[in-house]
């Protein structure tokens, strides 16, 4: 089946669902699912009654699609996102921001937990994403008939809306959460990285690394749907002082750390 055609399929059955008019489309990251408590849902769809979607298969993320009102805005969320790392190929991984942008939003909010390079920042802190630099070994918009959905030479001169970003830090600064600024680097894992290239990341002058986010960045530039990402940084990444790294221990810091991304969220939501 062609791209087009499936996603077509996709929407059209999402808008028969009642899945209208969305403004803003939400991303949650790995154990940052919590959000949606504060949706006054209208409609709840499990990725895998929906045609053509992939399913998610990481644990932390429970894969649906949430459609209600939030901060008085419609809006879209995916609780659960998908990963390179979990086989998918790139188009299946940014399947979900071409959905929500067919469904009409006009804004795209994304979460991660990440890990922190820069050794300033610590756990349990959030990170405005700035700017990234892409070490996935691909691009979602490398395929043929890529340009059927806008130029595959999209400029990533500024893949984070100012606009949004400078929303972000008003409201962070209203709300008294600290709020971290910096540069964001995707790699594919999911093994975690080696010393030698923690060191190279700094080098780099990475602010903290993650393994997702930047594919649907690349989508949302190439769709010109202005965007913004929070990371939660859930450990410090010191190649000097490296410690055995428990996952578990990185979804609780990042369940603690969820209230102030939910409370920026929602802040944000308001004023856009």
């Amino acid at each position: 089946m062609k791209k087009q055609q499936q996603l077509k399929e996709t929407i059209d059955f999402l808008i028969s669902k009642g899945i209208t008019s969305p403004e803003i489309g939400i991303v949650l990251g790995t154990g940052l699912g919590k959000l949606v408590n504060e949706v006054s849902i209208d409609t709840e769809i499990a990725y895998a009654d929906i045609p053509n979607f992939p399913v998610a298969t990481v644990e932390f993320h429970s894969g649906k699609l949430i459609y209600g009102t939030l901060s008085g805005k419609k809006v879209i969320v995916m609780a659960g996102r998908f990963h390179l790392y979990e086989g998918y190929t790139p188009w299946e991984v940014t399947y979900g921001i071409r959905t929500l942008e067919g469904l009409g939003i006009k804004n795209l909010l994304i979460s991660n937990a990440a890990g922190a390079i820069n050794l300033n920042y610590k756990k349990g802190d959030l990170m405005l994403i700035e700017d990234h630099i892409n070490l996935q070994g691909s691009s979602p918009l490398a395929f043929k008939g890529a340009n059927t959905f806008g130029t595959i030479f999209a400029d990533l001169l500024e893949p984070y809306s100012k606009e949004i970003n400078n929303k972000m830090v008003a409201v962070a600064k209203a709300q008294n959460i600290q709020l971290h600024t910096g540069v964001y680097t995707s790699v594919l894992g999911p093994q975690l990285e080696t010393r030698a290239e923690y060191r190279m990341l700094q080098i780099l002058e990475t602010d903290a690394v993650g393994m997702s986010t930047v594919p649907e960045v690349i989508v949302a530039k190439q769709l010109n749907l202005p965007c913004a990402a929070i990371s939660v940084l859930t450990d410090e990444c010191d190649p000097k002082n490296l410690h055995p790294v428990d996952i578990t221990e990185i979804i609780a810091i990042a369940g603690k750390a969820e209230p102030k991304m939910i409370a920026l969220f929602k802040g944000v939501i308001e004023v856009l």
